[in-house]
């Protein structure tokens, strides 16, 4: 059986995450890790904040904090964020850690070694005033083709074009305001990822079947554009040094390494900070080094919006096979389309769209977690409305889920007491039930495995309404007028159905999973996952369980909500 290592986009440092951020990496890798805990996989999921690069400086200087201090900050406030959600992290790490640095500059040692790096003078704007280079977005100014007045020197934020920092009219440093700049000669690292071009193209070919579309078709137009040298160090105070048994003169100069460069070794790194932690039982190496080998061989799944689909794809992969190691290389990326705000962009500055801190302050994490992934952006774009978000939990969450839990047991609590009732004997109805939720499950399973979380959630949807089918078809509460016996039979079945969605909804709905299960006093209660013949049975729940009722499972939204969050966060992406 392999042992499952998992990663997701690692999330910048400055600021608190919106919920595209939050479908389009974490809680899908989780809610898959998650699964592949249930069924007995060893699983390793790993993030961790990404600190490194000019906006984590800026953000500090803002804040007033050195950026130290910001950024350890700023990591704490989103791990409390990404508890909140339930976020299942083997290891929530930072990419400032030590065993980072380390990795990070034996990479570029290795690389150097074999031929792949190469230092380079280049001109860059510099600042007699800052005393300083400045890096592309320490530049603003003017954009010379839609006349944005706060463009950056790595792109323009109101027209998007790509922009080089000389390319700004009436240029002005990020940290003074100066506009005493000048364009100075200096050097720099490059990785020679031109010359790892056909490496690359015959490492994605080999994987690009199994991938999905989106990440395929990303790798193979960066690849037929053709791969470029590439700079990895910048003139920044906060980074990855440059090593000075390497470069002595560069890192005189106080050169750090490129954000992108550092950034995806931190997984390796992370893994490294999570075995340091207890190094006696955990092996941070047979996860990343020569992991395919061996009983149990290590398949690696990476969670990723588009964006990012190019770094992890061709530009990472290209970097561990420069350092002729036997570094692990992913197997499977997971790569999503933009969640949008009303067909638009979240934006914290013209407060526009919810992010991750404000949805926890609204309501709980199960909510949100179960629309997240119902509406993962898999094949396209999709657009979060407070309309269809409204919808999603009162006819999925609260009336098909929730309602069917709170009906079954408070009618059998009412007519029959505190324990599971007893009598009557399963006939045609419940087979076919049973039949049902086996191939239910079945498909859930299949969907789940093949990570495409739209179709499995739509899997789960039907497994919670064939409950509610069932119970409709029985009505035990007209049966238990003639037939007190087929009334105990129909409630009984039905509590074992919420017992088999307490277990198989809890990827997506862990705390409403934790209640369902923990309604019941089942003393060896400690089944995982259910099997085939256990769906078709439907017996987990004996006659005789004591069993509570819990609190409502989820509240509907009104139409006074709706309106509510929609003048609070916005109604339209204008």
């Amino acid at each position: 059986m392999a042992r499952h290592l998992i990663t997701s986009a690692l999330p910048y440092i400055n600021g608190i995450k919106h919920l595209g951020n939050m479908v389009g990496s974490m809680l899908p890798a989780d809610v898959y890790s998650r699964y592949l805990r249930q069924r007995g996989h060893d699983v390793l999921y790993i993030c961790a904040t990404d600190e490194h690069g000019t906006p984590a400086e800026l953000a500090a200087k803002e804040a007033g904090l050195s950026v130290a201090a910001f950024c350890a900050q700023a990591h704490d406030a989103q791990k409390a964020v990404y508890d909140g959600f339930a976020l299942a992290f083997d290891y929530f790490g930072r990419s400032s850690s030590q065993q980072n640095v380390e990795i990070t500059q034996h990479f570029a040692r290795r690389l150097n070694e074999n031929g792949f790096i190469e230092e380079r003078a280049i001109r860059q704007v510099y600042s007699p005033t800052d005393g300083r280079f400045l890096p592309d977005r320490y530049v603003e100014g003017t954009c010379p083709h839609c006349g944005y007045d706060k463009a950056r020197g790595d792109q323009c934020e109101n027209c998007t074009r790509v922009l080089d920092p000389t390319d700004l009219i009436n240029p002005r440093s990020a940290i003074s305001g100066s506009t005493d700049l000048e364009v100075r000669e200096t050097k720099h690292l490059f990785l020679l990822q031109s010359k790892l071009q056909h490496e690359v193209e015959e490492w994605v070919a080999r994987h690009e079947a199994e991938w999905p579309q989106l990440a395929s078709s990303i790798a193979r137009k960066w690849l037929t554009e053709g791969l470029h040298d590439r700079a990895i160090t910048r003139d920044l105070d906060w980074g990855v040094p440059v090593p000075a048994d390497t470069w002595p003169e560069l890192a005189a100069e106080g050169k750090v390494f490129y954000v992108w460069f550092d950034a995806p070794i931190e997984y390796i790194g992370a893994t490294k900070e999570w075995a340091d932690e207890d190094p006696s039982t955990r092996d941070w190496k047979s996860w990343w080094y020569e992991a395919d080998k061996g009983e149990n061989p290590v398949r690696y799944t990476e969670f990723m919006a588009k964006d990012n689909v190019p770094f992890h794809t061709v530009m990472f992969p290209a970097t561990e096979l420069g350092v002729r190691e036997p570094w692990k290389k992913v197997d499977y990326v997971k790569a999503f389309n933009w969640l949008t705000y009303y067909g638009g962009k979240f934006s914290t500055s013209q407060k526009r769209g919810v992010f991750t801190d404000q949805a926890l302050e609204i309501l709980p994490a199960d909510y949100w977690r179960y629309f997240l992934i119902a509406n993962a952006p898999e094949s396209d774009d999709s657009s979060f409305t407070w309309e269809h978000f409204t919808a999603t939990v009162n006819k999925d969450l609260a009336d098909t889920l929730g309602n069917f839990v709170n009906r079954v047991l408070s009618f059998s609590r009412k007519r029959f007491g505190d324990d599971v009732p007893e009598g009557g004997t399963p006939g045609e109805a419940e087979a076919k039930l049973g039949e049902e939720i086996a191939r239910l499950l079945a498909e859930y399973e299949t969907q789940m495995e093949a990570l495409q979380f739209r179709k499995a959630a739509a899997a789960l949807r039907a497994l919670w309404s064939a409950g509610n089918s069932y119970l409709e078809e029985k009505a035990p509460w007209l049966e238990i007028k003639t037939d007190k016996d087929g009334a105990a039979l129909t409630l009984r079945t039905a509590m074992n159905l919420i017992h088999l969605y307490s277990v198989v909804s809890e990827p997506f709905i862990p705390a409403t999973s934790a209640a369902m299960r923990q309604a019941f006093s089942l003393a060896d209660d400690t089944a995982t996952w259910v099997t085939e013949a256990e769906a078709k049975a439907l017996t987990a729940v004996p006659a005789g369980t004591p069993f509570t009722v819990p609190p409502v499972l989820f509240a509907k939204l009104t139409d006074e909500d709706l309106e509510t969050y929609k003048e609070r966060f916005g109604g339209t992406a204008e």
